[in-house]
């Protein structure tokens, strides 16, 4: 639904416990017990129809008994009553339920729906949220909140942990009290029938108290939801996030490559990545990975420089590093050589750097300083094991500072126990990032590089339609559509490399014949060397019954290949027809790379785009890396540097470097194609050949299927709406609007900056100098799923922003607010106006039900603006601010 009401949820001033019970063992008990010693501050009201007192607090016979109006209630009762006690409490002024009965599942009454659909319904006429059913509950520390059947308190934290497992949750609480960790919120979905990930995401986001979100993810029921509601938190704060099944059940039957070797656990990462967010593997790396977030700064690159007194643990950070996809830094030169100057002739010479053993306080300091200023190294690691040359206190008092002021990431190992315990103690003190083991260190610093990664990708807002040539979008349809006309679901090869033609790839020409007699003739006429491919529809991978020849020099080879293969075609594929062949020059580019470009429809997130490393042993080498689309020339980088191949493609020894500008190139326009064609479920480009000359598309198989909706419709995220632009005069200056984007986050800054201060006061409702970098990235890195910020720039003047209106949409899309804002000297001359139409028509195109904004009562501008464009004022509302309200649906 929203957030709408979750202050209930999580800031009662009532708390009621439906099945309250005075029975040793029962929910009704544990949740008065912990309520009580929670030390919540407001009335707790117990419900039982049979006792004048649970846990010596006062009862009452039903709801409508309750002395007042329980914000939140626990309902503890039998699944079969929970759907009438849910209207009871709705009708009474709940406004929020924590049920913690399980077996919802089953109908209300043979026929009807489940008791779970029914307590929704009830719900749902009084915005009554329901957290459950089946859950443990949930605990805010900071508000003496425990409305849960939890073993144990927890204790108060900036840390807030959602889990869809309710005995992992409890282990865990168990486990973070024993190593003293604090929540601001901690919180059992169990079938989250009402309350889900992204609703709580939404909340938290905005939480002040929260300092980063750990959620244990199961699966994911809304995604295009959780994606809209990961990516707003993922720009305020870290998300980190566990999830179960990582391990593959098998690879599923698939008529493409791509569908074989991208399972639903990769896409789930792609969609982690893109949300900004961080998928760790365990439990303990989730909280460890919170810690690091928090005390490291934020790497340039993943050049990591390691300096320590032992050599064998640098060698196992080294060694930690590798495995783990990291860089070990390269010393420039002149960093070689000044170490020279300060460390004795045995030290290790390279990275890691080896101080030896015998290490006093100065070869520290000295090391530390050469190191730090090496412009090829992007992060620090010092690790130190204890000595009885000199302390490891006061190593740490001496170097701590130049770490904590390092122009780079700095972070420390202190190896040993109670001879480190406090050198430990000043890392936490002096807020530096400190682990126990070199493994444990560099696990974290990858943490921090996959995170910082993660959120320059959340920061790419790709177009609906990428720069350049525009696409054949009428003939890549007419391909589509009659080969559905004709029941196909698999494109033959001449078809699916006629859909990529239509999207600018390059492909080989291709020619379809109906025999021997017609191959040879087509070879003729192509001309030698040849490639005779099979055309069957029932034969996907055409190797696997022999169905390519390559190389083929005469027509004698081609006829002899035309009748071997329909010969093995009998023998091994008696089902399948012969429908023909396909025949084509033979590409002979023998230093290219043989890649994979694919695309598929997860069931959950959508379109997923796949590359790696391609040829008949795909699925095997299983080389792959998966993105979710739409893709800009950042992200498509990205998605290729994120396999194996990549270093290859580098070039290396005599072998040049592909075009890299044509393979993004190619990977952008699959992915603008799968933007566009939603009969596309499929799509597997192998081999796509890549060398310094560019790409070629030898092979492809695309299935489709008919369509249900609209393209854009089945995308985890919305592109960039650039069909949205408009370009318009205002008073004789040519003038662009268009929705914003990330990188328009300077010009907003000095928008607000240039601003009157009494503008922002009427803005923000408040006297502000700036407005905070966090702010600023808020408001210009937009969901433009559910919401909309329009600009206004000059064209051909200066590079400054002149206006802005923003929309903000609840995620069922009923209401938007709204703001609006002209640049200081601009006003008054109609600008502002034009925003809010253009506003208003965007969100009755897309379905919007109201239109409402609250303004001081001295803005007699915005007042007088919102009266000429049908809006109702109300000047009663609110106490100390204006109402304004704009029906955008009829009826």
């Amino acid at each position: 639904m929203s957030i709408r009401n979750l202050d209930a949820l999580f800031r009662p001033s009532a708390v009621a416990v439906i099945g309250a019970s005075e029975r040793e063992g029962s929910l009704g008990l544990l949740v008065m017990r912990n309520l009580l010693q929670g030390g919540f501050a407001g009335p707790v009201w117990p419900v039982n129809p049979k006792r004048e007192f649970v846990a010596g607090v006062r009862a009452y016979p039903a709801v409508a008994a309750l002395p007042g109006v329980a914000d939140l209630a626990v309902v503890c009762t039998p699944a079969s009553t929970v759907p009438g006690l849910i209207a009871q409490l709705g009708r009474a002024g709940t406004r929020a339920a924590v049920v913690l009965s399980a077996g919802l599942g089953e109908p209300a009454h043979p026929g009807g729906p489940t008791l779970r659909q029914a307590a929704l319904d009830a719900a749902r006429p009084h915005l009554l949220r329901v957290l459950g059913p089946n859950c443990v509950g949930l605990l805010v520390p900071g508000h003496g909140l425990n409305a849960s059947f939890a073993h144990t308190q927890a204790r108060a934290g900036p840390l807030a942990f959602v889990s869809q497992s309710g005995a992992l949750a409890t282990a865990l609480l168990d486990w973070a009290n024993e190593r003293d960790l604090g929540f601001s919120h901690f919180v059992s979905l169990g079938d989250s029938a009402d309350v889900d990930f992204g609703d709580l995401l939404d909340y938290l986001a905005c939480d002040a108290s929260t300092r980063a979100v750990l959620m244990y993810v199961e699966s994911i029921q809304a995604p295009r939801k959780f994606m809209s509601a990961a990516r707003a938190a993922a720009r305020n704060k870290p998300v980190l996030v566990v999830k179960a099944g990582r391990a593959p059940e098998g690879a599923r039957a698939a008529a493409s490559h791509t569908g074989a070797i991208a399972g639903g656990d990769a896409v789930f990462d792609a969609a982690v990545r893109r949300a900004g967010m961080l998928r760790v593997d365990t439990l303990t790396d989730l909280f460890d990975a919170a810690e690091t977030l928090a005390r490291m700064k934020a790497p340039h690159g993943d050049r990591l420089a390691i300096v320590t007194n032992g050599g064998g643990a640098g060698v196992l950070a080294a060694d930690a590093l590798a495995l783990g996809g990291g860089c070990l830094a390269s010393l420039a030169q002149g960093t070689l050589a000044a170490l020279d100057a300060v460390l004795p002739g045995t030290w290790s010479h390279g990275n890691p750097v080896d101080l030896i053993g015998d290490a006093p306080v100065t070869r520290y300091i000295q090391a530390l300083d050469v190191v730090l200023a090496d412009p090829g190294v992007d992060a620090l690691l010092f690790m130190h094991a204890p000595t009885a040359v000199v302390p490891s206190e006061d190593i740490a008092r001496a170097v701590l500072g130049r770490l904590r002021d390092a122009p780079r990431p700095a972070f420390t190992c202190w190896l040993g126990g109670v001879a480190v315990a406090p050198a430990r103690a000043l890392c936490r003190e002096a807020g530096i990032a400190s682990y126990d083991t070199p493994e444990q260190a560099v696990r974290a610093f990858l943490h921090r590089v996959e995170f910082q990664r993660n959120q320059s990708a959340l920061m790419q807002a790709p177009p609906s339609v990428p720069p350049g040539p525009g696409a054949d979008t009428v003939a890549a349809r007419a391909v589509i559509d009659e080969a559905l006309r004709d029941g196909q679901r698999l494109l033959n090869e001449p078809q699916a490399k006629a859909l990529l033609a239509a999207y600018g790839i390059p492909v080989v020409d291709t020619r379809v014949v109906a025999d021997e007699a017609g191959a040879v003739a087509a070879a003729d006429a192509i001309g030698y060397p040849v490639v005779l491919k099979i055309l069957s529809p029932q034969v996907s991978h055409k190797s696997d019954v022999g169905g390519v020849a390559l190389s083929l020099k005469d027509a004698s080879q081609v006829a002899a290949a035309a009748r071997a293969m329909a010969e093995r075609l009998r023998q091994l594929r008696p089902d399948a027809t012969l429908a023909g062949y396909t025949v084509q020059a033979m590409v002979q580019r023998p230093r290219a790379h043989e890649l994979l470009v694919g695309a598929l429809c997860d069931p959950l997130f959508g379109p997923a785009l796949v590359f790696g490393q391609g040829g008949t042993s795909v699925e095997v080498v299983r080389d792959r890396a998966v993105a979710l689309p739409p893709l800009n020339v950042n992200l498509a980088r990205d998605l290729v540097s994120r396999t194996r191949v990549a270093k290859l493609l580098a070039g290396y020894r005599d072998r040049a470097a592909v075009d890299e500008a044509a393979l993004t190139r190619a990977l952008i326009q699959v992915s603008q194609l799968m933007c566009e064609l939603p009969e596309v479920v499929e799509l597997d480009i192998n081999p796509l050949l890549a060398d310094d000359q560019g790409v070629v598309a030898l092979d492809a198989r695309v299935v489709i299927a008919p369509a249900a909706g609209a393209a854009v419709d089945r995308l985890a995220i919305r592109p960039y709406p650039v069909e949205l632009e408009h370009r318009f005069d205002w008073g004789g200056q040519p003038m662009l609007m268009r929705p914003i984007r990330p990188e328009d986050e300077p010009a907003l800054r000095e928008f607000y900056a240039h601003a009157d201060p009494q503008d922002l006061r009427l803005r923000f409702f408040m006297a502000r100098r700036e407005v905070p970098r966090s702010e600023l990235a808020r408001y210009s890195q937009i969901d433009y799923d559910r919401e909309m910020t329009f600009v206004a720039l000059p064209l051909g003047g200066p590079d400054e922003l002149w206006g802005e209106v923003r929309a903000l949409c609840d995620p069922d899309n009923h209401t938007a607010e709204f703001a609006v804002q002209v640049r200081s000297g601009r006003q008054g001359r109609g600008l502002g106006r034009y925003l809010m139409q253009r506003l208003i028509a965007y969100l009755r195109q897309r379905g919007t039900r109201e239109l409402v904004g609250h303004c001081l009562p001295e803005n007699t501008g915005m007042t007088a603006l919102a009266r000429q464009l049908g809006f109702a004022v109300d000047m009663t509302h609110e106490p100390g601010a204006v109402w304004m309200r704009l029906p955008l649906q009829e009826g």
